[in-house]
C-alpha cells in the first residue's frame, strides 16, 4: 500500500474561472493519481483583519482530517470555520471516508489524497498553501512536504510536483512512528484495523472503509519524514494529555527536525480535532498566515 513515486496529480472535475473562483464554496470530486474519487470542499474565507489585501495573498489552509473523520463531521467543520478567518480552507475526505472512494490506508496512500487536494487549493489563485494535519492526518502531512517539493533537489527526497507542495505544515497529534501499541486506545484501533470484525465495525458504525492488506513495503515514517521537510516551515502540536501518543512522540519529531520546527507542548489537551480548542485554532491561523512560504 506504499505510495511510491508521487506522480501526476489529476485535476479537479471543476474549474471554475478567476473571477468567480474566491466568491462561493465549491464542492466537487478530485481524482488522484491512483485514480481514488475525493470528496473536497473549498470555502473563499474572508480575514476581517486586513480587508485591503488582495485575495491572492491570503493563504489557503488544506485540512487532513483523523481516522474515521471526513469532511462534514462537526469536528471538521469546526476546525474549518476557525482557520476561516485566517484565510481560504480546503476540506476534502481521506479514501475510505465518508463519500470518498477507495479503502483507508491508514497514512500510506493518504499522501496521494492531500497533494491533489494541495494541487486543487494552488488552482483557486492563492500562493500560500498551510497543511494542517490531525492524528492520522498529522502524519500525513508531514509526509507529504516531504515527498512534493517546490522544485526538483537532487538528495532531497522530495519528488519535484510544484502544483502540490506545501509552504508550511502544521502537524497536530500525530505520531512518531509506525505500529504504536502503548497506549488502550491505539490497541483499540490496531483491531479495527486488522481484524476482519473491526473492519466491518469501521465500515457500518464509523463510514470508514480500511484496506484489508498490509502495507508493502513499509512507507516511510513521519520521524523519518521530517528531516526531509526542511526549509519549509513546520509546526509540530500535541497535548501533554493525549490518550493515543503520549509526548515522546512529538520530541521526536521536533529532534528529528532540529531547529527547522517549533513544538507547541499544550497543556491538558488531550488527541486531535475534538482536543483542539478555539484558542489553539486561533493561534495555528495566525502562525499560518504569519509565513511566508
Amino acid at each position: 500500500m506504499s505510495a511510491g513515486t508521487a506522480g501526476h496529480v489529476a485535476r479537479s472535475t471543476v474549474r471554475p474561472n478567476s473571477e468567480t473562483i474566491r466568491r462561493t464554496p465549491l464542492r466537487t470530486f478530485l481524482h488522484t493519481d491512483d485514480g481514488v474519487t475525493i470528496d473536497s470542499v473549498y470555502e473563499p474565507g474572508a480575514p476581517v483583519y486586513d480587508a485591503s489585501r488582495s485575495p491572492s495573498g491570503d493563504p489557503v489552509f488544506v485540512v487532513a482530517h483523523g481516522f474515521t473523520g471526513d469532511v462534514d463531521k462537526p469536528h471538521v467543520r469546526r476546525v474549518a470555520e476557525a482557520f476561516l478567518q485566517y484565510g481560504a480552507v480546503v476540506t476534502f475526505s481521506f479514501r475510505g471516508h465518508g463519500a470518498s472512494g477507495g479503502r483507508s490506508t491508514v497514512g500510506d496512500r493518504e499522501v496521494l489524497d492531500l497533494a491533489a487536494a494541495v494541487a486543487w487549493a494552488r488552482e483557486q489563485g492563492h500562493a500560500r498553501v498551510v497543511t494542517v494535519g490531525f492524528s492520522m492526518g498529522g502524519s500525513v502531512v508531514l509526509r507529504h512536504a516531504a515527498l512534493y517539493g517546490p522544485g526538483e533537489s537532487e538528495g532531497s527526497g522530495r519528488e519535484g510536483r510544484t502544483e502540490a507542495h506545501t509552504d508550511a505544515v502544521v502537524s497536530v497529534s500525530a505520531p512518531a512512528r509506525w505500529y504504536y501499541r502503548g497506549t488502550a486506545p491505539m490497541r483499540k484501533l490496531h483491531w479495527l484495523v486488522t481484524r476482519p470484525e473491526g473492519r466491518l465495525v469501521g465500515r457500518y458504525g464509523l463510514n470508514t472503509r480500511i484496506e484489508h492488506r498490509g502495507w508493502d513495503p513499509v512507507p516511510l515514517s513521519p520521524v523519518e519524514a521530517v528531516p526531509r521537510i526542511a526549509p519549509t516551515p513546520l509546526l509540530i502540536v500535541h497535548g501533554d494529555r493525549d490518550g493515543y501518543f503520549p509526548v515522546d512522540h512529538p520530541r521526536m519529531l521536533a529532534d528529528a527536525a532540529g531547529d527547522q520546527a517549533e513544538l507547541w507542548l499544550e497543556p491538558g489537551m488531550g488527541h486531535a480535532e475534538h482536543a483542539a480548542a478555539d484558542d489553539l485554532l486561533a493561534r495555528i491561523g495566525r502562525w499560518g498566515n504569519s509565513q511566508d512560504g
